[in-house]
């Protein structure tokens, strides 16, 4: 008998496809409305696409250096000051990377060793978890308690160790919208400390926020050493396709983190660097486009929430992103898997927040709904969720 090989590694053979690609595939399949990956599916900013078109037209059709355009690396440094209230070194202290998603692989693969251990806070972006086992590293996963979310000592404490080497610390939170709040903030910096363990602090949403604004963990006492950014362009912008990211660190750690970076993409795209530049500097100069995009993503939070608690969805109402998590057990729903298969057979797609939590221990209760659309999107798939009440949806066969 032929042996079967095993092609895929080890460290990746328990990921499979990823939720986003399979509910993807299934809104093609069942010609449904999308609100399952988070994307927005309206255009970015002009002012931001006609600095990509003078970059192309202007010769940036090169690599960069492996770091970024040295004119990418002052509007991060600057937009940092700005918003983040310190001045990172543009030449020692940021990464350009390709997306904020390579910044976290850069990030764990250029610090870690076998042995280390990497917190998570579940529910956690997927890409985490997966770039932790690259980097052959071992996740200690700690879960978040719905609806409220909260960190506390007595949670966190037991994941921390000797073989701590970081914690991926994510606010606003993707999936459960959460800005953890001062109480919170200094818990984590505080296991950091004691344990001289890292902070990756993943901001991609700094600039989705509702009733309050974003503050960097990097900006409380002490941390500033122990903390690296990581920023992207893809949420502020509406450019989610772009893949332009970043790390902010202190030097000695960005020089591990390039270590890693130079041997994985190099560098990012040339002219959408370029473009960034020129985006970063603009709101530096004029935040009257970030104030914009907050009144814009507050409506659009809106009428998403009223959409969904019509049709009888409980839901957790986000301080920042742009996703809502609704409770799929309230409605009727036997878990969040049977919910989205149900759902997207109706025609609307969401992601099952279980692909969220270590697979050992799931909370099979929480679906995901990305409210990144158009008023028309929003208002499609209210129709059809109108259509086939929820009870219905979950009594009939999958």
């Amino acid at each position: 008998m032929t042996e079967i090989i095993q092609h895929t590694s080890t460290r990746l053979a328990p990921f499979g496809e990823s939720i986003f690609s399979t509910m993807s595939r299934l809104a093609v399949a069942h010609k449904a409305v999308n609100l399952g990956q988070g994307f927005p599916d309206f255009d970015g900013p002009d002012f931001v696409k006609d600095a990509a078109k003078r970059a192309i037209d202007s010769g940036f059709g090169q690599y960069a250096r492996a770091f970024g355009l040295p004119e990418t690396n002052r509007a991060i440094s600057r937009y940092t000051e700005r918003f983040c209230g310190f001045v990172a070194d543009p030449e020692r202290e940021i990464t350009v990377t390709a997306g904020c998603t390579e910044a976290i692989a850069a990030v764990l693969l250029g610090l870690c060793n076998p042995g280390d251990e990497i917190v998570l806070l579940d529910p956690s972006y997927d890409s985490y978890a997966a770039c932790v086992a690259m980097s052959s590293a071992t996740a200690r996963r700690v879960q978040l308690n719905g609806p409220d979310f909260r960190i506390t000592d007595a949670l966190l404490r037991p994941a921390f160790s000797k073989r701590t080497r970081a914690i991926i610390f994510n606010s606003p939170h993707n999936p459960t919208g959460r800005m953890f709040d001062e109480a919170e903030y200094q818990i984590v910096a505080s296991l950091a400390k004691e344990f001289n363990a890292l902070v990756l602090s993943d901001e991609v949403y700094d600039a989705i926020t509702y009733a309050r604004s974003h503050r960097s963990i990097s900006q409380l006492a002490g941390m500033r050493e122990r903390t690296v950014i990581l920023g992207s362009l893809g949420k502020t912008f509406s450019m989610t396709g772009w893949k332009i990211g970043w790390a902010i660190a202190p030097a000695e750690i960005t020089n591990a983190i390039r270590s890693a970076h130079q041997f994985l993409t190099f560098c990012a795209a040339t002219p959408l660097q370029r473009a960034a530049a020129d985006a970063l500097n603009s709101v530096c100069d004029d935040d009257s486009y970030l104030q914009e995009l907050r009144r814009d993503y507050s409506r659009r939070r809106e009428t998403m929430l009223e959409i969904l608690q019509e049709v009888g969805f409980s839901c957790v109402h986000p301080e920042g992103s742009y996703f809502i998590l609704v409770d799929a057990v309230a409605a009727g729903f036997s878990d969040d898997v049977a919910a989205a298969k149900a759902l997207v057979k109706a025609g609307v797609a969401t992601i099952p927040a279980s692909a969220f939590y270590d697979p050992a221990r799931p909370d099979r209760r929480w679906l995901r709904v990305a409210f990144c659309k158009r008023e028309e999107t929003m208002r499609e798939a209210q129709r059809r969720l109108k259509a086939q009440p929820l009870r219905q949806l979950a009594n009939s066969p999958l």
